[in-house]
């Protein structure tokens, strides 16, 4: 008698948790529809964020090149056509653009002939010649000219990437080959 209430109490305990497997198995597809709509609206949202960043940092690139107040930071030199890249880790260097004045205090490449040697503008130049700053579907083209108090012009053409958030500038002369440098646009 024990060995047949022993199978009996198994049985039934067999019973209820197969019952209770079979009643959280439907519970579970409405756990799990609600938990991936609760997912896909935070996911949603996100990106909703992300957007309205990206549009905001647009905009605030956008203001920064219109008000003509602004710093270049370079992270990077390059000699044209195929110079070697070089890191810039200087705090020190950039490009300052206000209203009155440019700042400049950038390493430039000079040489007619390799070896090539390398020099510093640290210039404050009171004026430039033809500042104009137009809109691109990538962001803006930025160009003015200065003969940094030599006799040779140079060309600063920056093309800021609005929707990236970097900028390149190329330094060009008559008489050297351009420097590329990358980096960024900042407040002051």
């Amino acid at each position: 008698m024990p060995m047949k209430r022993t199978l009996f109490i198994a049985v039934a305990v067999a019973l209820v948790v197969s019952l209770a497997l079979v009643t959280s198995g439907e519970a579970q597809p409405e756990d799990s529809a609600k938990k991936s709509a609760e997912r896909t609206a935070q996911q949603l949202a996100r990106q909703q964020r992300r957007a309205e960043r990206i549009a905001a940092y647009e905009k605030f690139l956008d203001s920064l090149v219109l008000s003509h107040n602004y710093r270049f930071v370079p992270q990077t030199m390059q000699q044209m056509p195929a110079g070697m890249m070089r890191n810039l880790v200087n705090p020190n260097y950039e490009i300052v653009v206000w209203d009155t004045a440019v700042d400049v205090c950038m390493p430039f490449i000079k040489g007619y002939v390799p070896p090539y040697y390398p020099v510093l503008f640290n210039y404050v130049l009171p004026s430039v010649e033809g500042y104009v700053a137009e809109q691109t579907h990538d962001g803006w083209n930025i160009t003015f000219k200065s003969t940094m108090f030599s006799a040779t012009d140079y060309t600063f053409n920056f093309e800021v990437y609005s929707h990236y958030g970097g900028a390149t500038l190329t330094i060009s002369s008559p008489f050297y080959n351009s420097v590329q440098y990358t980096g960024n646009l900042l407040a002051i």
